[in-house]
């Protein structure tokens, strides 16, 4: 087993080092008859297998073949079959052309095997273009019994989560809301610690983080560890247990000018910007969006050098912002200690990039107490999403339908929204007012009662702002603005009484498309 790993590490390596993904196409091979009196057909990146096992397979073996063409990055199969009712049991595993890929027995009916993730008692490597498979035991069927089976086999090309197979991203809940998250956070698969049993410092295992997210009360969090993605199999494992927290696949590409959050991909993207390997920013982030990733600047004004190295944001040749999707404005904490990030995102907002403002606990201590700043969910991001899945939260991240609770609450809310012409906008959301047109905006501030709403316009206080005290757990505030013409954004926020943020919203965006000088 160790030399199997080996082996499939190295090819796992060879296979990162490739710049280009396969044309995608799809071919099987006829299955074998008698024992197994399979028959397959498939569509596009289906195949359907199936089959029948007679009492006279008592006590063997059955394999029910396929085929993967170059370029697979996964392969995902679904497994039933009938008979249970009078006892028949059937085993379940996959075979690769180099021999067994997974041995499930019979507790699953899914099985996932990907380049850096697999179901447990899988292994995760290289997806081996030839002959594949489904591997099926018989450890009892009665004699005269007949047990129908039927095996979907889907095979992706890229690591997308949104080009999985539908049933690997189920919602873990339905319907849309308003979800709370963390999207920067390591583990031992680089640099996350915590105390063993004996009090010394270790490589902190991903369990305790996810467990300390639950503890917390979110949603969903994104692990992030520098450059790596050996973290995707110990989620992919913990994910079934923890089916209230949804783990989003995702690394934070740590190079010498920048750190990067990477979310919604297991493939691997080159983070060596040497200029040779890497020529530049816009390189990697032009590969980020190819493999179908979102990307994010992690703590943009944080300093650079010894004290953290490459952490600011200090690429040597412009880069075109229209590559990222977001900016992280507040990272552990860093606002209230004087250190923000929204000048940065403020003046990329001026600059006319559009760029949804995130935050991330940027946690190394997973067990560290809740109630300090920068543990896990501290700050938190709320997103909007039509359900709990890493496609809906990242697009509800891509919409700009974001806000950031900078004291890590379970319960407070900031939604902005505005009416022109008889339509009504949300945060992220495009309007046109032309010259002398009202817009009516509303903020709706939940559970920061003591705080106060600032309405903030390009980037300073709005005009004539009104009174903005939040008085109740509950409440709303209209903000009635004339546009000028001109391209405009608006985005609101609240403080406390000491005038440290609470709640950090993301604009409402005003003729943006006007002018645009967002780019390199």
């Amino acid at each position: 087993m160790i030399q199997r790993w080996r082996q499939r590490s190295a090819v796992l390596l060879a296979e990162f080092s490739l710049s280009l993904i396969y044309p995608f196409a799809l071919s099987a091979a006829a299955p074998s008859g008698p024992p197994s009196s399979a028959s397959a057909s498939y569509a596009g990146s289906e195949m359907v297998l199936t089959g029948v096992v007679r009492g006279a397979q008592n006590h063997s073996y059955i394999e029910a073949p396929f085929r993967v063409p170059p370029g697979t990055r996964r392969v995902t199969i679904q497994f039933d079959y009938t008979g249970k009712e009078q006892h028949t049991a059937l085993d379940l595993g996959l075979l690769d052309p180099a021999g067994l890929r997974c041995w499930s027995g019979g507790n699953k009916s899914v099985l996932t095997v990907g380049l850096s993730d697999a179901t447990p008692s899988c292994l995760p490597g290289a997806i081996p273009a030839g002959a594949w498979n489904v591997l099926i035991g018989v450890p009892n069927i009665r004699a005269g019994v007949e047990s129908h089976y039927t095996i979907h086999v889907f095979l992706s090309h890229t690591g997308a989560v949104a080009q999985e197979p539908e049933i690997l991203h189920q919602p873990l809940r339905a319907g849309p809301a308003w979800f709370r998250g963390d999207l920067h956070m390591h583990t031992a698969h680089s640099d996350g610690q915590c105390p063993s049993q004996t009090g010394k410092m270790i490589p902190c295992p991903v369990f305790f983080t996810v467990d300390a997210a639950a503890r917390r009360g979110l949603d969903f969090i994104a692990i992030t560890d520098h450059n790596a993605s050996s973290q995707y199999d110990a989620m992919r494992e913990l994910q079934p247990y923890f089916d209230k927290v949804l783990l989003i696949p995702g690394r934070e590409l740590t190079t010498f000018y920048g750190h990067i959050n990477f979310l919604g991909s297991t493939d691997f993207v080159d983070f060596r910007l040497d200029g040779k390997t890497v020529p530049d920013m816009n390189a990697l982030l032009r590969s980020a969006a190819r493999v179908g990733a979102i990307t994010s600047i992690n703590h943009p004004l944080a300093p650079s050098g010894e004290i953290c190295m490459g952490c600011g944001f200090t690429p040597a040749k412009p880069v075109d912002i229209r590559l990222l999707t977001g900016v992280e404005a507040v990272n552990g904490g860093s606002e209230q200690y004087g250190l923000s990030d929204v000048p940065f995102w403020d003046k990329e907002l001026d600059r006319g990039c559009r760029l949804t403002g995130l935050g991330g606990s940027d946690n190394h201590r997973p067990l560290q107490p809740l109630d300090q700043i920068g543990s896990i969910g501290s700050p938190t991001t709320v997103v909007y999403a039509a359900n709990l899945s890493v496609p809906a939260i990242l697009d509800g991240i891509r919409a700009g339908r974001v806000f950031v609770d900078l004291t890590g609450s379970r319960d407070r809310l900031l939604e902005l929204s505005a009416q022109a012409s008889g339509q009504v906008f949300h945060a992220g959301d495009l309007l046109r007012a032309p010259r002398g047109a009202t817009v009516d905006f509303e903020a709706h501030v939940v559970a920061a009662a003591g705080g106060k709403l600032r309405w903030i316009e390009d980037g300073r206080d709005a005009a004539q702002t009104p009174d903005a005290n939040v008085t109740s757990g509950d409440q709303k505030f209209s903000l009635h603005w004339t546009s000028d013409g001109q391209r405009h954004w608006m985005r609101v926020q609240v403080e406390g009484p000491d005038g440290k943020l609470w709640m950090l919203g993301n604009p409402v965006y005003v003729n943006w498309e006007l002018s645009n000088h967002c780019g390199p």
